[in-house]
């Protein structure tokens, strides 16, 4: 058991989820280091004697993770190892109460949108001037940019808009300032993050503003690359790829997670959109910008999706080819609209169904991939592993899309820097180079 002296606590900030989450560490992060505590993030060491735990509530998996993470660290608290565990984050908001009754070993439950509770339960002070200052637990060459909160669709699946309530726009000016400051520490790329970017502005500008916000942060010095991930299809602003293909700061690269492409189950997703609209946006995306690589993500095995309506997806896929896709088993969320209708296909045909579209992916990558040798790209190199290293081109974004490999063997780049890179080989997920002169 630990003993411990009268030294300001150290804090262990443990983060579970999307980039989403990753931000909101990160203020909490910068506002404890602003009170003076020593913290640590994801950290293995078993010095930190309060932990907090920024939970997943998105689906069953995400769920089942931040569940046990909060009793892995119960028991450590248990073994008189840490002092105080706090819990936040999307878990917390939805299933405080259960929370608080199956794990009462935690010292206090907090929501999304409560930072400054969690703050005084340490004895900090929520300081205000820290608002647009954020601690970087990325790479010190990208980082995210939060742009909203919450989300004002009605998708039927999706139990987001509970955890994270409705749609709240970050003022161009605030985030200018928050690219700022990022760009003096060394950051050259941004990726754009909200649980919907194309909402963007609706709320406090009465107007679609995510291509104004483009233009604005194109212009911060330092900044090369500008990322968007999580486009909604619907009313799509189609003012975005006339930004794109006018700033070389914006990547030619979008995430805009589609769901399916049968129009009966888009209906009953409550999408907004129908197969032929969202063809029709793809092709004009493509029309604009023609180097774009569209991500992708689908949702397979919905209430009542039949086999046909399945296949009619794949089709989709083998006719878009897309650059990157991603797939996501339905599940089944309380106080959603689709949890009064039956889950009625099974884990077993959802666990096909993800593995059917993601062949036909496979090949479709491997054969953009494999069209690529001979080409002379820019990339960014993100780290050293396993002999190579590793970076990305404009598109791809971390830790979820391909990369390309260098042989450190024979060959030498910064990590952090941009460097040109000739293709020379081609797998399904990556590609290797070698620097242009090498």
């Amino acid at each position: 058991m630990k003993t411990r002296s009268d030294k300001k606590d150290k804090v262990n900030v443990v983060t579970l989820g999307c980039s989403k989450n990753l931000v909101d560490s990160e203020n909490i992060i910068t506002q404890l280091r602003g009170n003076d505590f020593e913290v640590v993030h994801d950290s293995n060491d078993e010095d930190a004697n309060v932990v907090i735990v920024n939970t997943c509530g998105f689906i069953d998996l995400a769920k089942e993770e931040s569940v046990n993470t909060i009793l892995q660290f119960a028991e450590v608290k248990k073994q008189g190892d840490i002092d105080k565990l706090y819990v936040t984050g999307c878990l917390s908001q939805r299933y405080k109460d259960n929370l608080e009754e199956e794990i009462p070993e935690v010292d206090a439950y907090f929501g999304t949108l409560e930072l400054p509770g969690l703050l005084a339960k340490l004895e900090a002070d929520y300081k205000h001037e820290l608002v647009g200052e954020r601690a970087l637990t990325t790479p010190m060459h990208y980082a995210y940019l939060k742009i909203s909160e919450g989300c004002n669709r009605t998708c039927s699946f999706c139990a987001i808009p509970l955890m994270r309530g409705k749609h709240i726009s970050q003022p161009i000016e605030v985030l200018v300032q928050q690219a700022q400051n990022m760009a003096k520490r060394g950051v050259k790329e941004l990726m754009l993050i909200a649980q919907e970017l194309t909402y963007y502005g609706l709320d406090i500008y009465k107007r679609r503003a995510l291509p104004e916000l483009l233009d604005a942060l194109a212009d911060v010095e330092g900044i090369e690359w500008i990322r968007l991930h999580y486009a909604y299809p619907s009313k799509f602003p189609r003012e975005i790829f006339d930004v794109m293909a006018r700033r070389k700061e914006v990547c030619n690269y979008l995430d805009i997670p589609l769901q399916h492409a049968n129009n009966d189950v888009l209906e009953r997703m409550r999408r907004q959109i129908t197969r032929e609209e969202t063809v029709d946006l793809i092709n004009y995306a493509r029309q604009i910008v023609p180097d774009i690589a569209i991500r992708t993500t689908f949702l397979v095995g919905y209430p009542g999706e039949t086999e046909e309506e399945f296949e009619d997806l794949c089709d989709f896929v083998r006719e878009m080819e897309f650059e990157r896709v991603g797939v996501f088993r339905y599940s089944h969320e309380e106080d959603t609209i689709a949890h009064d209708v039956a889950d009625d296909v099974s884990d077993e045909t959802k666990a096909d169904r993800s593995n059917r579209i993601m062949e036909i992916q496979q090949e479709i990558s491997a054969q953009k991939n494999a069209d690529k040798i001979g080409s002379v790209v820019r990339v960014l190199f993100d780290r050293k592993e396993g002999g190579y290293f590793v970076g990305r081109t404009e598109h791809d974004s971390p830790e979820v899309d391909n990369e390309v490999l260098v042989d450190a063997k024979k060959h030498y780049v910064r990590i952090g820097d941009f460097a040109t890179i000739e293709i020379v080989d081609a797998a399904d997920y990556d590609l290797f180079g070698v620097p242009v002169g090498a």
